[in-house]
């Protein structure tokens, strides 16, 4: 694969998308004084480098009734087994990111829940089933204060 030069405009680009990614290609191109083409080429080869990995919306989910977000730390019995137990967790529909760790816990999940019950569902009933786990420790979310991505330029 042929080296990737990521210049200045790049990453304007995906700062500017990161802070907005309702911006047309015309409104960044205006923006940066070049054609709304180039944005689409700049973006298709970020997105060929898997340097940007598709589009999302911030959804509020407390307003779609998913009262409950957790944090997870999970011990697994033997290192060696983070590809399988991984590979499980995805499985879940209410994981929504899951990152293998250095510190106390092999694997430190998120998880968003309707309501407790929801919850204990997900904990006695799905993770209990995962092949590796020895055992996990669970961080109710009372409020997030924040959430941000790095800035890039």
């Amino acid at each position: 694969m042929a080296e990737l030069n990521i210049d200045k405009l790049d990453l304007q680009i995906i700062q500017q998308m990161l802070n907005n990614a309702n911006l047309s290609y015309a409104e960044l191109g205006k923006k940066f004084f070049v054609s709304a083409g180039t944005i689409h080429v700049r973006i298709k080869k970020l997105q060929d480098a898997g340097i940007v990995k598709g589009t999302k919306f911030n959804v509020d989910f407390k307003k779609l009734g998913y009262d409950v977000i957790a944090f997870i730390g999970i011990y697994l019995k033997e290192s060696s087994m983070y590809d399988v137990a991984a590979k499980e967790l995805q499985k879940i529909p209410q994981m929504v990111r899951l990152n293998y760790t250095t510190g106390n816990y092999s694997m430190f999940a998120e998880i968003v829940c309707r309501d407790i019950t929801e919850l204990r569902h997900v904990l006695h009933d799905e993770l209990q089933k995962v092949k590796g786990i020895e055992r996990t420790e669970t961080l109710i979310s009372l409020e997030e204060n924040f959430n941000r991505s790095v800035k890039v330029v």
